[in-house]
């Protein structure tokens, strides 16, 4: 792997389909990650506030605890890191080159950006009972209507927050 800048999109589809064979047959979920944001958000509030969090309806479908899609994400994270190690890709950058190229270096407003889309990314995954994981890998796999709308939806916004973004007027 040592070199190379991205594996086979063949290989990775294909892994990736294994992985979510293999969540589905030995745990019985389906793969996804973003309610594990939301469960993150309500561990930490009980810190604070657990009688709050004990009486919302959310966390009573949702408990706020440390499950295996946790997990899953702690080790998307890993897994990235230690893929971009062994390609020789691994570099810290505070601002991405074409974020810096279209709106300078400043990184307060780079993350002011980034902190707002992130919540309407997770409003929007809510809103959409998944995220694009979710969706596009599990619902598509069960062949879920809802899911194809949703996911076209995810990469409709995408390619027109993008578009906005990285190729609007100044």
């Amino acid at each position: 792997m040592k070199g190379k800048s991205a594996w086979n999109p063949y290989l990775a589809g294909a892994l990736s389909g294994m992985v979510s064979i293999g969540s589905i047959y030995f745990v019985g979920k389906y793969l996804g990650a973003s309610t594990s944001f939301v469960r993150t958000t309500g561990i930490i509030e009980q810190l604070f506030f657990p009688d709050r969090v004990a009486m919302m309806p959310y966390f009573m479908k949702e408990l706020p605890v440390i499950d295996w899609q946790w997990m899953f994400v702690i080790g998307i994270a890993v897994g990235a890191f230690i893929a971009a190690m062994e390609s020789g890709d691994f570099h810290i950058q505070l601002i991405p080159n074409m974020w810096k190229s279209r709106f300078g270096d400043g990184i307060k407003q780079r993350a002011i950006v980034a902190f707002i889309g992130g919540i309407i990314a997770m409003f929007g995954a809510r809103l959409a009972d998944g995220c694009p994981s979710g969706h596009g890998l599990s619902g598509s796999l069960q062949l879920s209507v809802s899911s194809y709308i949703a996911l076209i939806c995810f990469f409709i916004g995408g390619l027109i927050s993008a578009n906005w973004l990285y190729r609007g007027g100044k």
